[in-house]
């Protein structure tokens, strides 16, 4: 089974991954803990990569897919996979596809969670965090006992700083541009479901695993 997953930001992807991943025993890939480990390794790519990365430059897209292939061929893969917060556009679609074919693979499900932005501002700004143990509250569906106490250990909770509504509606944005056109490219390829992901945690899982299944 080679999965991906889409969806703005704070539309439950983390959670729906981890999900599926239990069930269906892939491996979780993302493009952050791929650059990560291979930075923490020294491998060619990671030194690479990290020379980008510490001039503030976004990584070249054939850094990143060769990482990728690294990590779609390795035994940790074989099993198969689901692909987290790549591709991010189109470009790198058609490169992964190209790559994938010359291994043998292909895309099996692409699970697009759609939710309205005003539900994704309405979710990010209710977010609080505990400063000193990082538990993770949201006045909306997991409130503390107290309101702003960390029920841990008392701490004052915080709202973070990339959870205000400008900042969530400029990543809306920036999703909008560069990774909505993927929606598209994978319904024309017949490999797309949409799940609604303004429905419960369990609710968006189930539609996840039967539209999997399908």
């Amino acid at each position: 089974m080679r999965l991906i997953i889409l969806g703005p930001p704070g539309a439950g992807k983390g959670t729906q991954s981890s999900q599926i991943v239990d069930k269906y025993n892939v491996a979780h890939i993302s493009t952050g803990d791929i650059l990560r480990e291979n930075i923490a390794n020294g491998t060619e790519l990671g030194k690479k990569a990290k020379s980008y990365m510490d001039e503030g430059k976004l990584v070249p897209d054939e850094i990143i897919l060769g990482l990728m292939e690294d990590k779609l061929t390795s035994d940790e893969a074989k099993d198969g996979f689901l692909l987290d917060g790549f591709p991010r556009n189109t470009l790198q679609a058609v490169s992964l596809d190209a790559m994938l074919d010359k291994n043998d693979m292909k895309i099996d499900k692409v699970i697009n969670i759609n939710v309205d932005p005003e539900v994704l501002i309405s979710r990010a700004t209710s977010r609080r965090v505990c400063p000193e143990c990082g538990e993770t509250y949201n006045l909306l569906s997991k409130a503390p006992k107290v309101d702003g106490i960390c029920d841990n250990d008392g701490a004052e909770l915080i709202i973070r700083s990339d959870d205000t509504k400008e900042t969530v509606s400029k990543r809306i944005n920036v999703y909008n541009e560069q990774t909505k056109p993927l929606i598209d490219y994978y319904k024309a390829q017949g490999t797309l479901f949409d799940v609604d992901g303004s429905k419960s945690i369990d609710d968006v899982t189930d539609e996840i695993f039967k539209g999997i299944k399908s």
